[in-house]
């Protein structure tokens, strides 16, 4: 058995000490050259408008100001969109969305800018907006066509069936937040190049979009990316701030810093999906779904984006962990007057999963059944019951495990009677608790995208330098990919140097996205590995005359022949000195991934991730506060590379749920501005609103059954979605104030108004 060296071991964050040291370097803190100049946005007051005339005299006048750009200024394409077109740079003659960049400036400082950009006269003609998901749906206002799975005959089994509900469910949108906003540092070059520094979980995609926005080709582009302050989805398609900023340095010639501040970040740039959901229902009385029919509807906002991919992902995530024999799902891509709806956390797959569970739970509140045992006797069997809805095999369930392991772990059973003892005694203060399971596909939707690169050096004195298409945002990637390489080679981990992304060193990269970067470019990197490696063995074997032997074992810092071992150091150097080249690149693709898209059927997932999560949650009655007294957490990281990352992504992805489903809550007011724009009127959670209990634990049986570096499962995505047990236990401690008798209506968030609404709605029906 091949041993490991750093692998499974709780390595600390690469840059953990420079994080909290503020020594991390971002794109807003590299040094810039004299002249530098400073960009700022000006953007339209109107969510729909006719543009009549823009003024921008009293803005050039401004104090500092060296230049003003417009459509005008765009040699190439005047557009944005990584899909579909739809995404001006700056429009011509509509603007469509309050927030929607018009002009921009480049002055002496950041203040200057933002006080010049502030001195444009422009006159609309105002249009009625269209903003809200319904108002889409009554005036049939779509930006791409919707999808319809349908398996079974579904209409005739809930006709059939003895029990039946319909009903409908709204999830709702979601600011990313990241600690770094969008920024773009551009510096030109001679021949009119441009060096591009952008908080970007895409630098390939930036390099194309700058580079046919100045009717350039992508060898004059080169885009670097150290690291992102966060990203979660909001840096995967937003390529306005990167795309202005070459467009203001292309003008001036000059360096050029453009970075929003929160406000305009929020308003700007894209957010989280809502949808709103109307379903029926057919079931048994143990609970078991037997036919079901769903409508998805979401708010795309003013152009596709990625609501494509994104509405696609809800339909095939619309299962959860149950097997569902006669369904009808189809979508609806709704365009309103609001900024484009973009990827988050999840990408579409969450919100599908939440409309299943909310169904899950309310048929268990009509039966007047504890939910974890419906949701068992729904569950994907190993054997049978096992092809979902979209026609693949699940063939690593480990969802009964797991959830029957929580179950006894959290001490689930005792714990659920206890709290509604808890609430017979006592009148304001109400209890909580839910058990919800978790199974999320693991792939690009998009086939091609399921590729990386990397590109390896290694020195005569025995350093290597790694360089791979994935950024890294905070999740450790980089580290852990390093692990990987050290382990390959026998070497300390010290000995692995990561650099800046660059994609002049691995160019055509896919986002870093679908919790899929590991696993893409740690692939990508061990494939130049085992280049590096033969180059290496065949060269000891023909040197030193080994004939008839095994491969070599790494380890130590010795390659190891049998009995016969080799000092890395000597070897390299020796490699060296007869030319043997120390210096490969490495590629992967995803093997297995076969989907339609047009049939919408196939292996659309590599594999798939499981996890379940318990949480106990007490509402105030009185004020609608809700306060999460324990979460108990089980994930499926398969074979982690690195036990400690993978846990503080576990923990940091359920609290992003958390404030996405209790808390997060944006508001457009009916001409279509949002006013949720800054922590006073958007709150996130807080070190305050974490659980007092906070117990989590990786699926210590787990391993991958697919060939992924490591054995190992992701931890990107899928934790964000063990936070919907805290929306079912708030639901919970509703419905106990009917005796649980009723099915409480909550929509998602479940902020305090709302459960003070549904406290008040459920109380009239029960009168």
């Amino acid at each position: 058995m091949k041993q490991s060296f750093f692998i499974d071991e709780k390595r600390p964050h690469d840059s953990a000490s420079k994080h909290v040291s503020g020594l991390a370097e971002y794109t807003d803190d590299i040094n810039e050259p004299y002249g530098t100049l400073y960009g700022a946005i000006g953007w339209s007051k109107e969510a729909h408008a006719l543009i009549k005339k823009i003024d921008l005299s009293e803005v050039l006048k401004s104090e500092g100001v060296i230049a003003v750009t417009t459509s005008s200024d765009i040699p190439g394409r005047n557009d944005v969109g990584a899909v579909f077109n739809g995404d001006p740079i700056f429009p011509i003659k509509k603007v469509e969305y309050y927030g929607q960049p018009l002009f921009a400036v480049a002055a002496t400082s950041t203040e200057l800018a933002r006080k010049a950009a502030l001195k444009a006269k422009i006159i609309f003609k105002v249009l009625k907006p269209i903003v809200t998901i319904k108002e889409a749906l009554k005036k049939k206002n779509f930006i791409l066509k919707g999808k319809k799975i349908q398996r079974g005959n579904p209409t005739k089994t809930i006709l059939k069936s003895k029990n039946y509900l319909k009903g409908n469910f709204t999830t709702g949108s979601q600011e990313h937040f990241y600690l770094e906003g969008q920024v773009a540092f551009v510096i030109p070059k001679e021949d009119k190049d441009l060096l591009v520094y952008s908080s970007t979980q895409h630098p390939s995609e930036t390099q194309q979009i700058i580079a046919k926005m100045l009717n350039q080709k992508s060898n004059s582009i080169t885009v670097l990316v150290r690291r992102i302050g966060g990203g979660f989805g909001g840096k995967e398609t937003n390529f306005l701030t990167s795309s202005i900023c070459a467009l203001l340095a292309s003008k001036t010639n000059k360096p050029v810093k453009l970075r929003l501040d929160r406000d305009d970040d929020i308003i700007i740039t894209g957010k989280r999906h809502d949808f709103y959901s109307e379903y029926e229902v057919g079931f048994n009385d143990a609970g078991v779904i037997q036919g079901l029919k769903i409508k998805l509807s979401s708010r795309c906002g003013m152009s596709p984006d990625l609501s494509g991919a994104i509405n696609e992902r809800a339909l095939l995530h619309i299962d959860n962990s149950y097997y569902l024999s006669d369904i009808q799902v189809q979508n609806y891509l709704c365009k309103t007057n609001t900024v484009s709806s973009t990827a988050f956390r999840g990408f579409g797959g969450n919100q599908g999963m939440m409309v299943i569970e909310n169904i899950i739970d309310n048929i268990s509140r009509y039966l007047e059944k504890d939910s974890a045992d419906v949701r068992k006797s729904n569950f994907y069997q190993k054997n049978n019951r096992n092809i979902t809805h979209y026609g693949m095999k699940i063939e690593d369930n480990v969802i009964q495990e797991i959830f029957n392991k929580l179950i006894k772990k959290s001490n689930y059973k005792k714990r659920y009677l206890k709290i509604k003892k808890f609430n017979l005694d006592n009148k304001y203060l109400k209890k909580g608790i839910s058990i919800t399971p978790v199974k999320f596909g693991i792939s690009f939707t998009t086939i091609h995208l399921n590729q990386a690169g990397a590109l390896i050096h290694i020195y005569t004195d025995s350093s290597i330098h790694l360089n791979h298409g994935g950024i890294e945002m905070g999740q450790g990637t980089n580290t852990k990919i390093a692990q990987l390489v050290a382990n390959e080679f026998g070497l300390p981990f010290e000995k692995i140097k990561i650099s800046s992304t660059n994609t002049s060193k691995v160019p055509n990269t896919s986002a870093s996205a679908a919790s899929s970067t590991t696993d893409l470019n740690g692939a990508a990197a061990l494939d130049a590995v085992s280049k590096i490696k033969i180059n290496l063995e065949k060269f000891i074997k023909k040197k030193y005359n080994l004939k008839q032997i095994k491969n070599a074992i790494y380890k130590n810092g010795l390659i190891k022949f049998n009995k016969k071992s080799f000092k890395f150091d000597s070897i390299i150097k020796e490699a060296y000195l007869n030319r043997i080249s120390l210096s490969s690149t490495g590629f992967y693709s995803t093997p297995k991934i076969n989907f339609n898209k047009k049939t919408f059927t196939g292996r659309p997932f590599l594999y798939f991730c499981y996890g379940a999560s318990v949480t106990e949650v007490t509402i105030d009655t009185l004020t609608g506060e809700s306060i999460i007294d324990q979460v108990d957490i089980l994930q499926d990281a398969g074979k982690a590379i690195n036990p400690a990352l993978e846990l503080g992504q576990i923990e940091g992805g359920f609290v992003q749920g958390q404030g996405w489903l209790t808390m997060e809550e944006i508001i457009w007011k009916p001409n279509g501005q949002i006013t949720t724009i800054s922590p006073s009127t958007y709150k996130i959670p807080a070190v305050s609103d974490m659980p007092k209990k906070f117990n989590v634990e990786i699926f210590k049986q787990g391993k991958n059954r697919e060939n992924v570096v490591n054995k190992s499962k992701t931890t990107g995505e899928p934790p964000l979605m063990l936070a919907m047990s805290v929306f079912f236990a708030i639901k919970d401690a509703i419905a106990s104030t009917s005796n649980y008798k009723k099915i409480p209506i909550l929509d998602a968030p479940a902020t305090s108004e709302k459960i003070l609404m549904s406290l008040k709605e459920l109380k009239n029906r029960v009168k």
